[in-house]
């Protein structure tokens, strides 16, 4: 893994470094293009290309049809036959018309092939809510794609973390699908969280897939969480340091691999957790987390871990109907002090 200091005075939004690794790529390997809807002069809808078209031209940087199941059976095809494309599904919520591509064909060619054809694609999608959307466009769906082998996932919280792991997924043999929430892009009309734009070095660099990163130190609570999920973990962190409480938080970035020795390292300090999701709440990512803890003997839990997830509902239209389902701090922190009623209840 390359490797490479953060200190530096330029902040990026995830959009820019997410552009900035795939025209670093793009100059090293010719090998490197990017595809889907809008990717080219417009810079994709969320700013994730923007400036890529006017380097490299159409021939790399080729916008497609509205065909999801065309382009993305495209890209399976290039990678099988030597290059290395970037394909980008607008909406994480459209995989449905085109899933037989991607889990069919783009996860299992390379088993399949007894490992003689590799699949070296990076499918980036957008996840997330809060913009009265509704279910078309609103979903996250870590777990969905977790749950089928033969693809990597990752999922920032941050610049840094998104131009590391663009990198790592462009150079991977594997599919990687890189999962970008929209409330993180640094696009205006998003709303963008502040804390996701961060100092990012100008020069290329590594995130290693499949390693978390403890992003705040604690020892009476673990918040494990990824992408926005991160930020209200840190916002109820700072609420329960208030109380005269220590959370420890850690990002998760990967899903596949994911990392359960430092979740589990964690919880075996703190002996709490909580699991902050914004998938839905059953059979899901939070359920995973929590079941590589409990299977772990070196955790001795102080109480039952709580996992703070969106229903199992279909995402409403109504911004207050929509605002009630989302993850926030304020839900994150109630988790925590009801946990502590509990112990409380038994040790009385």
């Amino acid at each position: 893994m390359t490797t490479t200091s953060k200190s530096t005075s330029r902040k990026l939004t995830i959009a820019r470094a997410m552009a900035e690794a795939m025209a670093q790529e793009m100059r090293l390997d010719p090998r490197v293009f990017v595809m889907g809807e809008d990717v080219g002069p417009l810079g994709g809808v969320f700013g994730n290309t923007r400036g890529l078209f006017e380097e490299f031209g159409a021939e790399r940087v080729r916008d497609t049809p509205i065909s999801e199941t065309a382009f993305i059976g495209a890209a399976v095809g290039a990678a099988s036959d030597g290059m290395r494309p970037i394909v980008e599904l607008m909406f994480v919520d459209f995989f449905g018309v085109c899933m037989d591509a991607i889990y069919n064909l783009m996860a299992k060619n390379t088993y399949f092939s007894g490992g003689k054809v590799k699949v070296p694609l990076v499918l980036m999608t957008s996840t997330g809510g809060g913009y009265s959307d509704a279910g078309q466009h609103s979903q996250c769906l870590y777990g969905t794609f977790a749950h089928l082998p033969g693809m990597k996932v990752v999922a920032p919280s941050n610049a840094y973390d998104a131009k590391g792991l663009m990198t790592a997924a462009i150079r991977d043999d594997n599919p990687v699908v890189f999962m970008y929430h929209k409330s993180l892009q640094g696009m205006g009309w998003l709303g963008t969280e502040k804390g996701a734009t961060v100092p990012v070095p100008e020069e290329s660099y590594t995130v290693e897939i499949g390693k978390a990163a403890v992003v705040r130190e604690g020892h009476d609570v673990t918040l494990a969480s990824l992408a926005a999920g991160v930020h209200h973990c840190l916002r109820a962190a700072k609420i329960l340091e208030e109380g005269g409480f220590s959370a420890e938080v850690v990002d998760l970035r990967s899903l596949v691999p994911l990392d359960r020795e430092t979740l589990r390292e964690s919880v075996a300090k703190t002996g709490r957790l909580i699991v902050v999701d914004e998938d839905y709440h059953s059979y899901g990512v939070s359920g995973e987390i929590i079941a590589s803890v409990a299977e772990y003997s070196g955790c001795r839990l102080k109480a039952a871990p709580q996992r703070v997830a969106y229903p199992d509902i279909p995402i409403p239209f109504a911004p207050t109907m929509e605002q009630w389902a989302l993850p926030n701090a304020d839900k994150v922190v109630a988790a925590f002090h009801e946990m502590m009623k509990e112990n409380r209840g038994e040790n009385s």
